[in-house]
């Protein structure tokens, strides 16, 4: 009975608690911008006579604006080049600026060679083809060579993890399996991952390896 009244329990909170979590880091995220956005907030709605919350909206949604009249300048010739210049200054007085730089591209997905949100997932032998092993992987990177660079998450916060560079043979990918897919599995310490790796197309289904 105990057992019973314990698995109900566990059933019940693995429901709530994700959307627990969420709504925090929603409310999380929406403290951080109102702090951030205050004194232009203060400055839109003394001007504007608006109250707080309309002037927040406001500053949102000029902020949205503002991010994307810089996302189709810099799709320009000239806008990419003022970006370079402006990105090669901050970089040179700015420590650190450049990984980071690279780092929200590479999780935005922008930018040349932006992988790993639009990567393959694969099965990795990492430790080469005499060993059993294999691990969930995402390519990254193809080189000339016809080898892969891999990033394999760890669970259950697939934000960090390795990166491996394995030659062909080790890499194997799963068509049949989306990259949302491959990432619940780690995020879920591998439960599910039986079901999901069922769902392979088999290798000699003509698929073709290119991830690009």
């Amino acid at each position: 009975m105990k057992r019973r009244v314990l698995l109900i329990f566990l059933g019940g909170l693995a429901v709530v608690l994700p959307a627990a979590l969420v709504l925090m880091v929603m409310q999380w995220l929406f403290a951080l911008l109102t702090e951030q956005l205050r004194p232009l907030t203060g400055l839109v709605s003394r001007e504007a006579g608006l109250d707080d919350a309309l002037a927040l909206l406001a500053v949102a949604v000029l902020m949205f604006a503002l991010c994307f009249s810089v996302g189709l300048a810099v799709r320009t010739r000239i806008g990419r080049w003022l970006h370079d210049v402006v990105d090669g200054g901050l970089a040179r007085v700015i420590p650190g600026y450049r990984a980071t730089s690279g780092l929200v591209r590479e999780l935005l997905g922008g930018g040349e060679g932006a992988r790993l949100l639009s990567g393959a997932p694969v099965l990795a032998r990492i430790h080469g083809l005499d060993s059993p092993v294999k691990v969930t992987a995402i390519v990254t990177s193809r080189h000339a060579d016809g080898g892969y660079t891999v990033y394999v998450p760890t669970a259950p916060f697939p934000t960090s993890g390795f990166v491996y560079h394995l030659p062909p043979e080790c890499v194997e990918f799963l068509p049949g399996v989306s990259l949302e897919t491959a990432l619940r599995t780690v995020i879920a310490c591998g439960a599910g991952s039986a079901e999901v790796l069922a769902r392979r197309v088999p290798a000699d289904s003509g698929f073709s390896a290119d991830p690009a």
